[in-house]
C-alpha cells in the first residue's frame, strides 16, 4: 500500500474527507423539511447546480486539515470553503460546455498531471512512467479491506477531478488567446510614438492641504452607483466590539508561584506534606496528579524543550531538576529522567504477505504458510547475507523490491509499524531476523547504523497563572457597567465611552455570517456573535454581552449597521474609497477654477495654483508622466492639436493641462512576430484570474446558508 500510504500520511492532501461534525446551523433535515418545505441539505446553487451540505462539509474539513498541518487556526474557514465550491462548480460547467466528459479513462490518463501526484517521485518508475496499474490495484485492495480508507479515496478523487477539469479548461481557453496583426501593429505604434509636451499639474495632495473638502455619505453613494460591479456586496454587519480580558493580576501570579514552590520542595496535601517533586518515586504519576499539563513519555530533541533549559540539558545528570522558572503564562519545574541517541538505520526487507493481509492482494498462501516461508528465507539469509537478493522476487512490497529491498535510512520517527521500528532499534548492524506485522512477515536485514542527535525524556511540573474568581469578577463588573452606559446610545457614544475607559475597541465593518472569526477579536465566541448580529430580529443599535468560556473574558458588542445583498453601504467602504472620491471632488473644483479664469496659456494656470510648468516625453503604451502612470494624460497628448492648450485632464494624481510641442518616432528593436508573441504571452498570463472573476460576477449564484440557519435557529 505504498502509494496510498503516501497520501494517507499527509491528511491535507485528502481533498474530501467526511467531516467529523456538522455545522451548528445544519440539523435534522427531515424535521426542517416538514416544517419549512426547504431542503437544508442544499446550501446553494451555481447556475442551477446544487451545492450540497455534504460537499460543503467535505471541503471545510479539508481546509481545516490544511490549516492544522501548517500551524494556522482551524476556525474561520467556512467562507473560503464556500468560495472554492462555487469556483469548482463554475469550472465543471465550462468543462462540459467545451464538450469534455470526466470519464474513468480520462481520469486515469490525466491523473499524473495533478498537483497531488506530479511532483511525487514515488508515483513514477525509473523511466518516468506513472504507476497507474499499481495505484488501481491498491485502490481495489483498499475497497475490499478498508471501507473508511476507500471512502476517503473517493472524496480525494472528486477533488482531483475538479483540478483536472480546471487544467483542461484553462489550457484550452488560454490557447485561444492570440494577438491579431492589426492589434500588434497598433500597439507597436503606441510603443514607438513619442509626444513632447509642456504641462502644468495641480497635485491633489497639495491642493487638499490648502482646501478642505468633506466627503459626504451622498458623495460616496454617487461613486458607488457609477461603479456597481466594483461594489457588489454580500450580506454583512458593521459591529462595534469592546473586549474585557480577565488577565491574571499580580496576586494571581504570586498564588501560582506559591503553589508550584509547594509542589516542588514542600509537599502535596494528599501525601500529608511528605511527597514533593524532588523526592517522588514516581515522576509520571506525580505530574499527572499535580500538573496543569499531562506527562509526556516521549523522548524529545533539545529544540523541543522549554527555551529556558535548552542550554543546560546537554550537561545535566539524570534526575537533575531545573526551576521553578516562568515560560509565558506558566510556572514550570523540569526533571531530566533519561537521555539517549536517536540512531539512523539503513535497512532492507522482503515482505511475505498472506491471504487477507493489507498487502495480500492476489496471494493465496495462509498465514501459517507465510510464516514457514519467511522463517526458511530468514535462516538462509542470516547464514549467507549475500543470498538476500535471490529472494527479492518473492517480496509482496513491489516498491522496495524495485530498489533491491532497500527502505533507505530511517529513524525512530519514521512512520513505520511499531514492530518494524522496534527490531531496527534493538539490533546491530548486520543483523537479520523475521518480524511479524499486520502486512505479513518481514525478513529484515540491517545494512548500516549511525548515531543521531541526543534526545531527552523530561518530566515537566506545570502550573498555569490563571485569573482568580476575584479578577474575573472585576472584569465582569467593568463590562456590565459599560453595557449599562451604552444601552440606547449612539455608536459614537459607544466608541467614545470605550476610549475614555481605555478599553480594547475594534470595529469590523463588513463582517460576513460565515467568516468564523471577527477582525480584532479572535475568540471562541466569534461565531456566536456573528450569529447574534445576523438574527433577523436584530436592529441597528442593539447591544449584547458575551462571556468567553474557559477564560472568563467579557465582550460587549454593538450592531452599528446591516448590509443586505446588493450595493455596498457607503459608510462601510468609506476607508476604501474616501480618498478617491475626495480627489474627484478636488478635480472638479480645480477644473471649474481653470474654466472660470479663462486662462489662455500654461503660465497663467501655473500662477493660478502656485504651481510650475514642466516638460515631459510620453507615449501611449507606457504612459508615465512626471513619475506617475497617467494614461488619460498620454491619450490627451496625442489627441490635442499641436500648439493648442488642452482642456483640464482629470488624472490619477492631479489635474493636468498640456500643450503638445511635437511628435516623434523612436523605433524599438524587435520585429512584429516577436512583439506579437510577447503580447500574447502577457495576455495569457493575466487571463486566468480575470476570466474566473468574470465567470463568478456573471453567474447566477444562490446562497441559502443564512436562510437555513435562521430557520433552524427559529425552530430551536
Amino acid at each position: 500500500m505504498a502509494i496510498l500510504g503516501q497520501i494517507r500520511s499527509k491528511p491535507w492532501l485528502l481533498m474530501g474527507v467526511i467531516a467529523l461534525a456538522l455545522l451548528a446551523f445544519l440539523v435534522n433535515p427531515e424535521s426542517i423539511d416538514k416544517v419549512f418545505g426547504k431542503n437544508p441539505d442544499v446550501l446553494g446553487k451555481v447556475n442551477g447546480e446544487k451545492i450540497t451540505r455534504e460537499e460543503f462539509n467535505d471541503q471545510l474539513f479539508v481546509l481545516q486539515q490544511q490549516a492544522e498541518q501548517q500551524g494556522r487556526p482551524k476556525s474561520g474557514l467556512e467562507e473560503q470553503a464556500w468560495q472554492l465550491l462555487v469556483q469548482s462548480k463554475l469550472i465543471k460547467q465550462q468543462f462540459e460546455k467545451l464538450g469534455f466528459e470526466m470519464t474513468d479513462d480520462y481520469f486515469w490518463n490525466q491523473i499524473q498531471y495533478d498537483q497531488m501526484f506530479a511532483q511525487q517521485q514515488q508515483f513514477f518508475d525509473e523511466k518516468g512512467n506513472f504507476k497507474t496499474q499499481e495505484l488501481k490495484k491498491e485502490i481495489e485492495t483498499l475497497k475490499n479491506t478498508n471501507p473508511e480508507g476507500y471512502n476517503q479515496w473517493l472524496k480525494t478523487r472528486k477533488s482531483v477531478e475538479y483540478r483536472l477539469m480546471a487544467r483542461q479548461v484553462f489550457t484550452n481557453i488560454s490557447a485561444g488567446i492570440t494577438t491579431g496583426k492589426k492589434e500588434a501593429e497598433e500597439l507597436m505604434k503606441q510603443r514607438d510614438q513619442l509626444a513632447d509636451i509642456d504641462f502644468v499639474k495641480v497635485d491633489y495632495a497639495a491642493y487638499l492641504q490648502k482646501t478642505k473638502i468633506n466627503v459626504t455619505t451622498a458623495d460616496l453613494e454617487n461613486y458607488i452607483k457609477k461603479h456597481p460591479v466594483m461594489f457588489k456586496a454580500d450580506p454583512s454587519r458593521n459591529i462595534g466590539i469592546v473586549y474585557f480580558p480577565s488577565k491574571p493580576s499580580a496576586a494571581d501570579d504570586a498564588a501560582a508561584q506559591k503553589e508550584i514552590n509547594k509542589l516542588y520542595s514542600g509537599g502535596t496535601d494528599a501525601s500529608g506534606g511528605v511527597e514533593n517533586f524532588q523526592n517522588t518515586k514516581n515522576d509520571s504519576m506525580f505530574v499527572m496528579a499535580n500538573s496543569d499539563m499531562p506527562f509526556n513519555n516521549q523522548y524529545v530533541k533539545p529544540n523541543q524543550l522549554p527555551q529556558t533549559i535548552q542550554a543546560q540539558i546537554p550537561s545535566a545528570a539524570i534526575g537533575q531538576v531545573f526551576g521553578p522558572y516562568k515560560e509565558q503564562n506558566f510556572y514550570v519545574v523540569s526533571k531530566l529522567l533519561d537521555k539517549k541517541t536517536s540512531d539512523s538505520t539503513l535497512s532492507r526487507h522482503i515482505l511475505i504477505a498472506f491471504k487477507g493481509s493489507p498487502a495480500g492482494e492476489g496471494v493465496t498462501r495462509s498465514k501459517e504458510q507465510a510464516k514457514k516461508l519467511a522463517d526458511s528465507i530468514g535462516a538462509i539469509v542470516k547464514a549467507t547475507p549475500a543470498k538476500f537478493t535471490e529472494f527479492i522476487k518473492l517480496s509482496n512490497d513491489p516498491n522496495s523490491a524495485a530498489q533491491g529491498g532497500s527502505l533507505g535510512w530511517t529513524t525512530p520517527e519514521t512512520p513505520f509499524v511499531p514492530e518494524f521500528l522496534t527490531y531496527l532499534a534493538n539490533n546491530p548492524k548486520g543483523a537479520t531476523g523475521v518480524v511479524e506485522t499486520q502486512f505479513g512477515y518481514h525478513i529484515i536485514n540491517i545494512e548500516d547504523k549511525k548515531p543521531g542527535a541526543m534526545s531527552y525524556k523530561i518530566a515537566n511540573l506545570v502550573k498555569e497563572v490563571k485569573a482568580s474568581d476575584a479578577t474575573e469578577a472585576e472584569s465582569d463588573k467593568k463590562a456590565r457597567r459599560f453595557i449599562q452606559q451604552v444601552q440606547g446610545k449612539s455608536f459614537n457614544d459607544f466608541v467614545n465611552i470605550a476610549k475614555k475607559g481605555n478599553y480594547q475597541f475594534s470595529n469590523p465593518k463588513t463582517a460576513k455570517r460565515f467568516d468564523g472569526q471577527l477582525q480584532g477579536l479572535g475568540t471562541d465566541k466569534d461565531g456566536e456573535i456573528l450569529a447574534w448580529a445576523f438574527d433577523k430580529k436584530r436592529s441597528k443599535g442593539d447591544t449584547e454581552f458575551f462571556t468567553v468560556e474557559g477564560t472568563g473574558d467579557k465582550i460587549v458588542v454593538y450592531l452599528n449597521g446591516k448590509q443586505e445583498a446588493g450595493l455596498a453601504d457607503p459608510e462601510s467602504v468609506r476607508e476604501q474609497i474616501e480618498m478617491v472620491v475626495k480627489n474627484k471632488l478636488a478635480a472638479k473644483q480645480i477644473s471649474d477654477k481653470i474654466a472660470g479664469a479663462k486662462a489662455s496659456n500654461l503660465d497663467q494656470i501655473a500662477k493660478l495654483f502656485a504651481s510650475t510648468k514642466q516638460t515631459a516625453q510620453v507615449n501611449m503604451l507606457n504612459p508615465s508622466v512626471a513619475g506617475s502612470m497617467e494614461p488619460k494624460v498620454a491619450g490627451a497628448a496625442f489627441g490635442v492639436a499641436k500648439g493648442k492648450l488642452s482642456n483640464p485632464i482629470e488624472g490619477g494624481t492631479g489635474v493636468y493641462v498640456l500643450i503638445k510641442k511635437s511628435e516623434t518616432v523612436n523605433k524599438q528593436p524587435g520585429d512584429l512576430k516577436q512583439f506579437t508573441e510577447s503580447i500574447s504571452q502577457r495576455n495569457a498570463g493575466m487571463f486566468g484570474q480575470a476570466w474566473m472573476k468574470s465567470l463568478q460576477d456573471n453567474a447566477d449564484i444562490k446562497d441559502y446558508r443564512i436562510e437555513i440557519w435562521n430557520k433552524v435557529g427559529n425552530q430551536q
